[in-house]
Formats: structure tokens, sequence, C-alpha cells
């Protein structure tokens, strides 16, 4: 989803996409299910890049996984991000009303991703692609409804929130509550669409990102 991001940014906005094990070129990989063990891989693979000013963003899972490396980052005394970019996710420490799905029976778990609109329509009769991407999607359940949230000082970067409108898994008052997480800024922004309102928002989040990353840079 995020390959046509590339091409768009801006020409002076270096972008660089984290590929998880078990997905695309990498599907012959164990995915990951734990998001500890995610956040301190993905905190090794961005070391070459922490001199230069920049910014997270992360979509459903992926806004767990920006918000908890910033937290890591800063742990462990690391360069922190100018922006952290939240789209399609609940502040982490508010309840979701959500039973577990990760371990429920295929036919199940399938059902609960389309509710969600998680699925192609297409891929729905593709039975084998469907059991390829199980594997996957199941753990990236298994990371968001294992993850426990502990406390911490707030962040010093501004958070900017995307959500859907139409949301059924993220409510305007789940998105907001990352207002709590930071002392600097906070704006939360809503589309038309239900949990992936990002594939037909893409131009207008894009815009807002790179005008956000632009002039934090300007400032700093």
């Amino acid at each position: 989803m995020f390959n046509k991001w590339v091409s768009e940014f801006p020409s002076n906005i270096e972008m660089w996409i984290a590929h998880y094990p078990g997905r695309g070129a990498r599907h012959n990989e164990p995915p990951i299910n734990s998001l500890t063990v995610l956040v301190e891989k993905l905190s090794q693979a961005i070391q070459p890049f922490l001199d230069n000013p920049f910014a997270f963003f992360g979509h459903s899972l992926g806004a767990l996984v920006a918000f908890e490396l910033t937290r890591h980052l800063r742990k462990h005394h690391l360069p922190q991000p100018n922006i952290l970019f939240i789209s399609a996710c609940g502040a982490p420490h508010l309840h979701d009303p959500y039973p577990p799905i990760h371990a429920l029976p295929d036919t199940k778990f399938l059902e609960a991703l389309q509710k969600l609109n998680g699925i192609p329509a297409e891929l729905l009769h593709q039975p084998d692609v469907i059991q390829l991407l199980l594997r996957t999607l199941r753990a990236d359940f298994e990371v968001i409804e294992n993850y426990h949230y502990t406390s911490d000082v707030l962040l010093n970067c501004p958070i900017i929130a995307f959500g859907g409108i139409d949301d059924p898994r993220v409510s305007r008052e789940r998105l907001g509550g990352w207002a709590s997480h930071t002392n600097s800024r906070f704006q939360s922004q809503y589309f038309s669409g239900d949990h992936f309102f990002i594939n037909k928002a893409r131009e207008s989040i894009m815009t807002t990102i790179a005008n956000e990353i632009i002039s934090s840079h300007a400032k700093s």
C-alpha cells in the first residue's frame, strides 16, 4: 500500500517503509507476534538514519508500533522523531471494547476481518492466497490484542492523528485520547471511510504529513 507514497512525496523528504517478516518478498519468514520484538528489531534497523531529522507514521498496528518505537528510542537516549503521525489506532491507555479475534477458527476470523473491510473481496475467492495471509494477519492481531500499555512520561513531539468517520473499531474518543500522550501539540483529522480510509484519502494525508514535516524542519 505504501509503495505509491514513495514516488508521490516531495523530493526533499526521503521516505522509508518498514517491511515486516511474513509480507511480500519476506513471506517465507515467520511473522512477528510480539510488539517488544518488533520494536527492538525496528530500532536496530533504523540506527543508520537517526542522524537526520525524522518523523514516524503508522496505520493501525503500525501506529502502535511507531508509538512504542518512539518510547524505546527515548529510553535508550536516542534521537526522537520530530512528529508522530497516528492513523486508525485508538490511544493505547484506552480499553478496546472489541473481543480478541486472533485465535478464532479460520471462518470466524475471516468474518471478523470482513467486517473491518480488511480483505479485498477478490481474495476471498482465492483460498490458497487466503491461507498464505492468515498466519501474518493472525500475528498482527495477536500483537495488538496482547499489548499492555504501561504509563511513562509524555512524549515531547507533536502527535497528529488521522481517523475514519465510519471506522467500526476506532471511535473519535479513542483517537482523541492520543492528546494525553504528548506535552506538545495534538491535532486530529477525520476522513470519510472505514478503518482503511487511508486508501481513498491518501493524497490528503500525504499533503498534511509533508506540510507538517517541512514546517517542523523550518522551525528547528
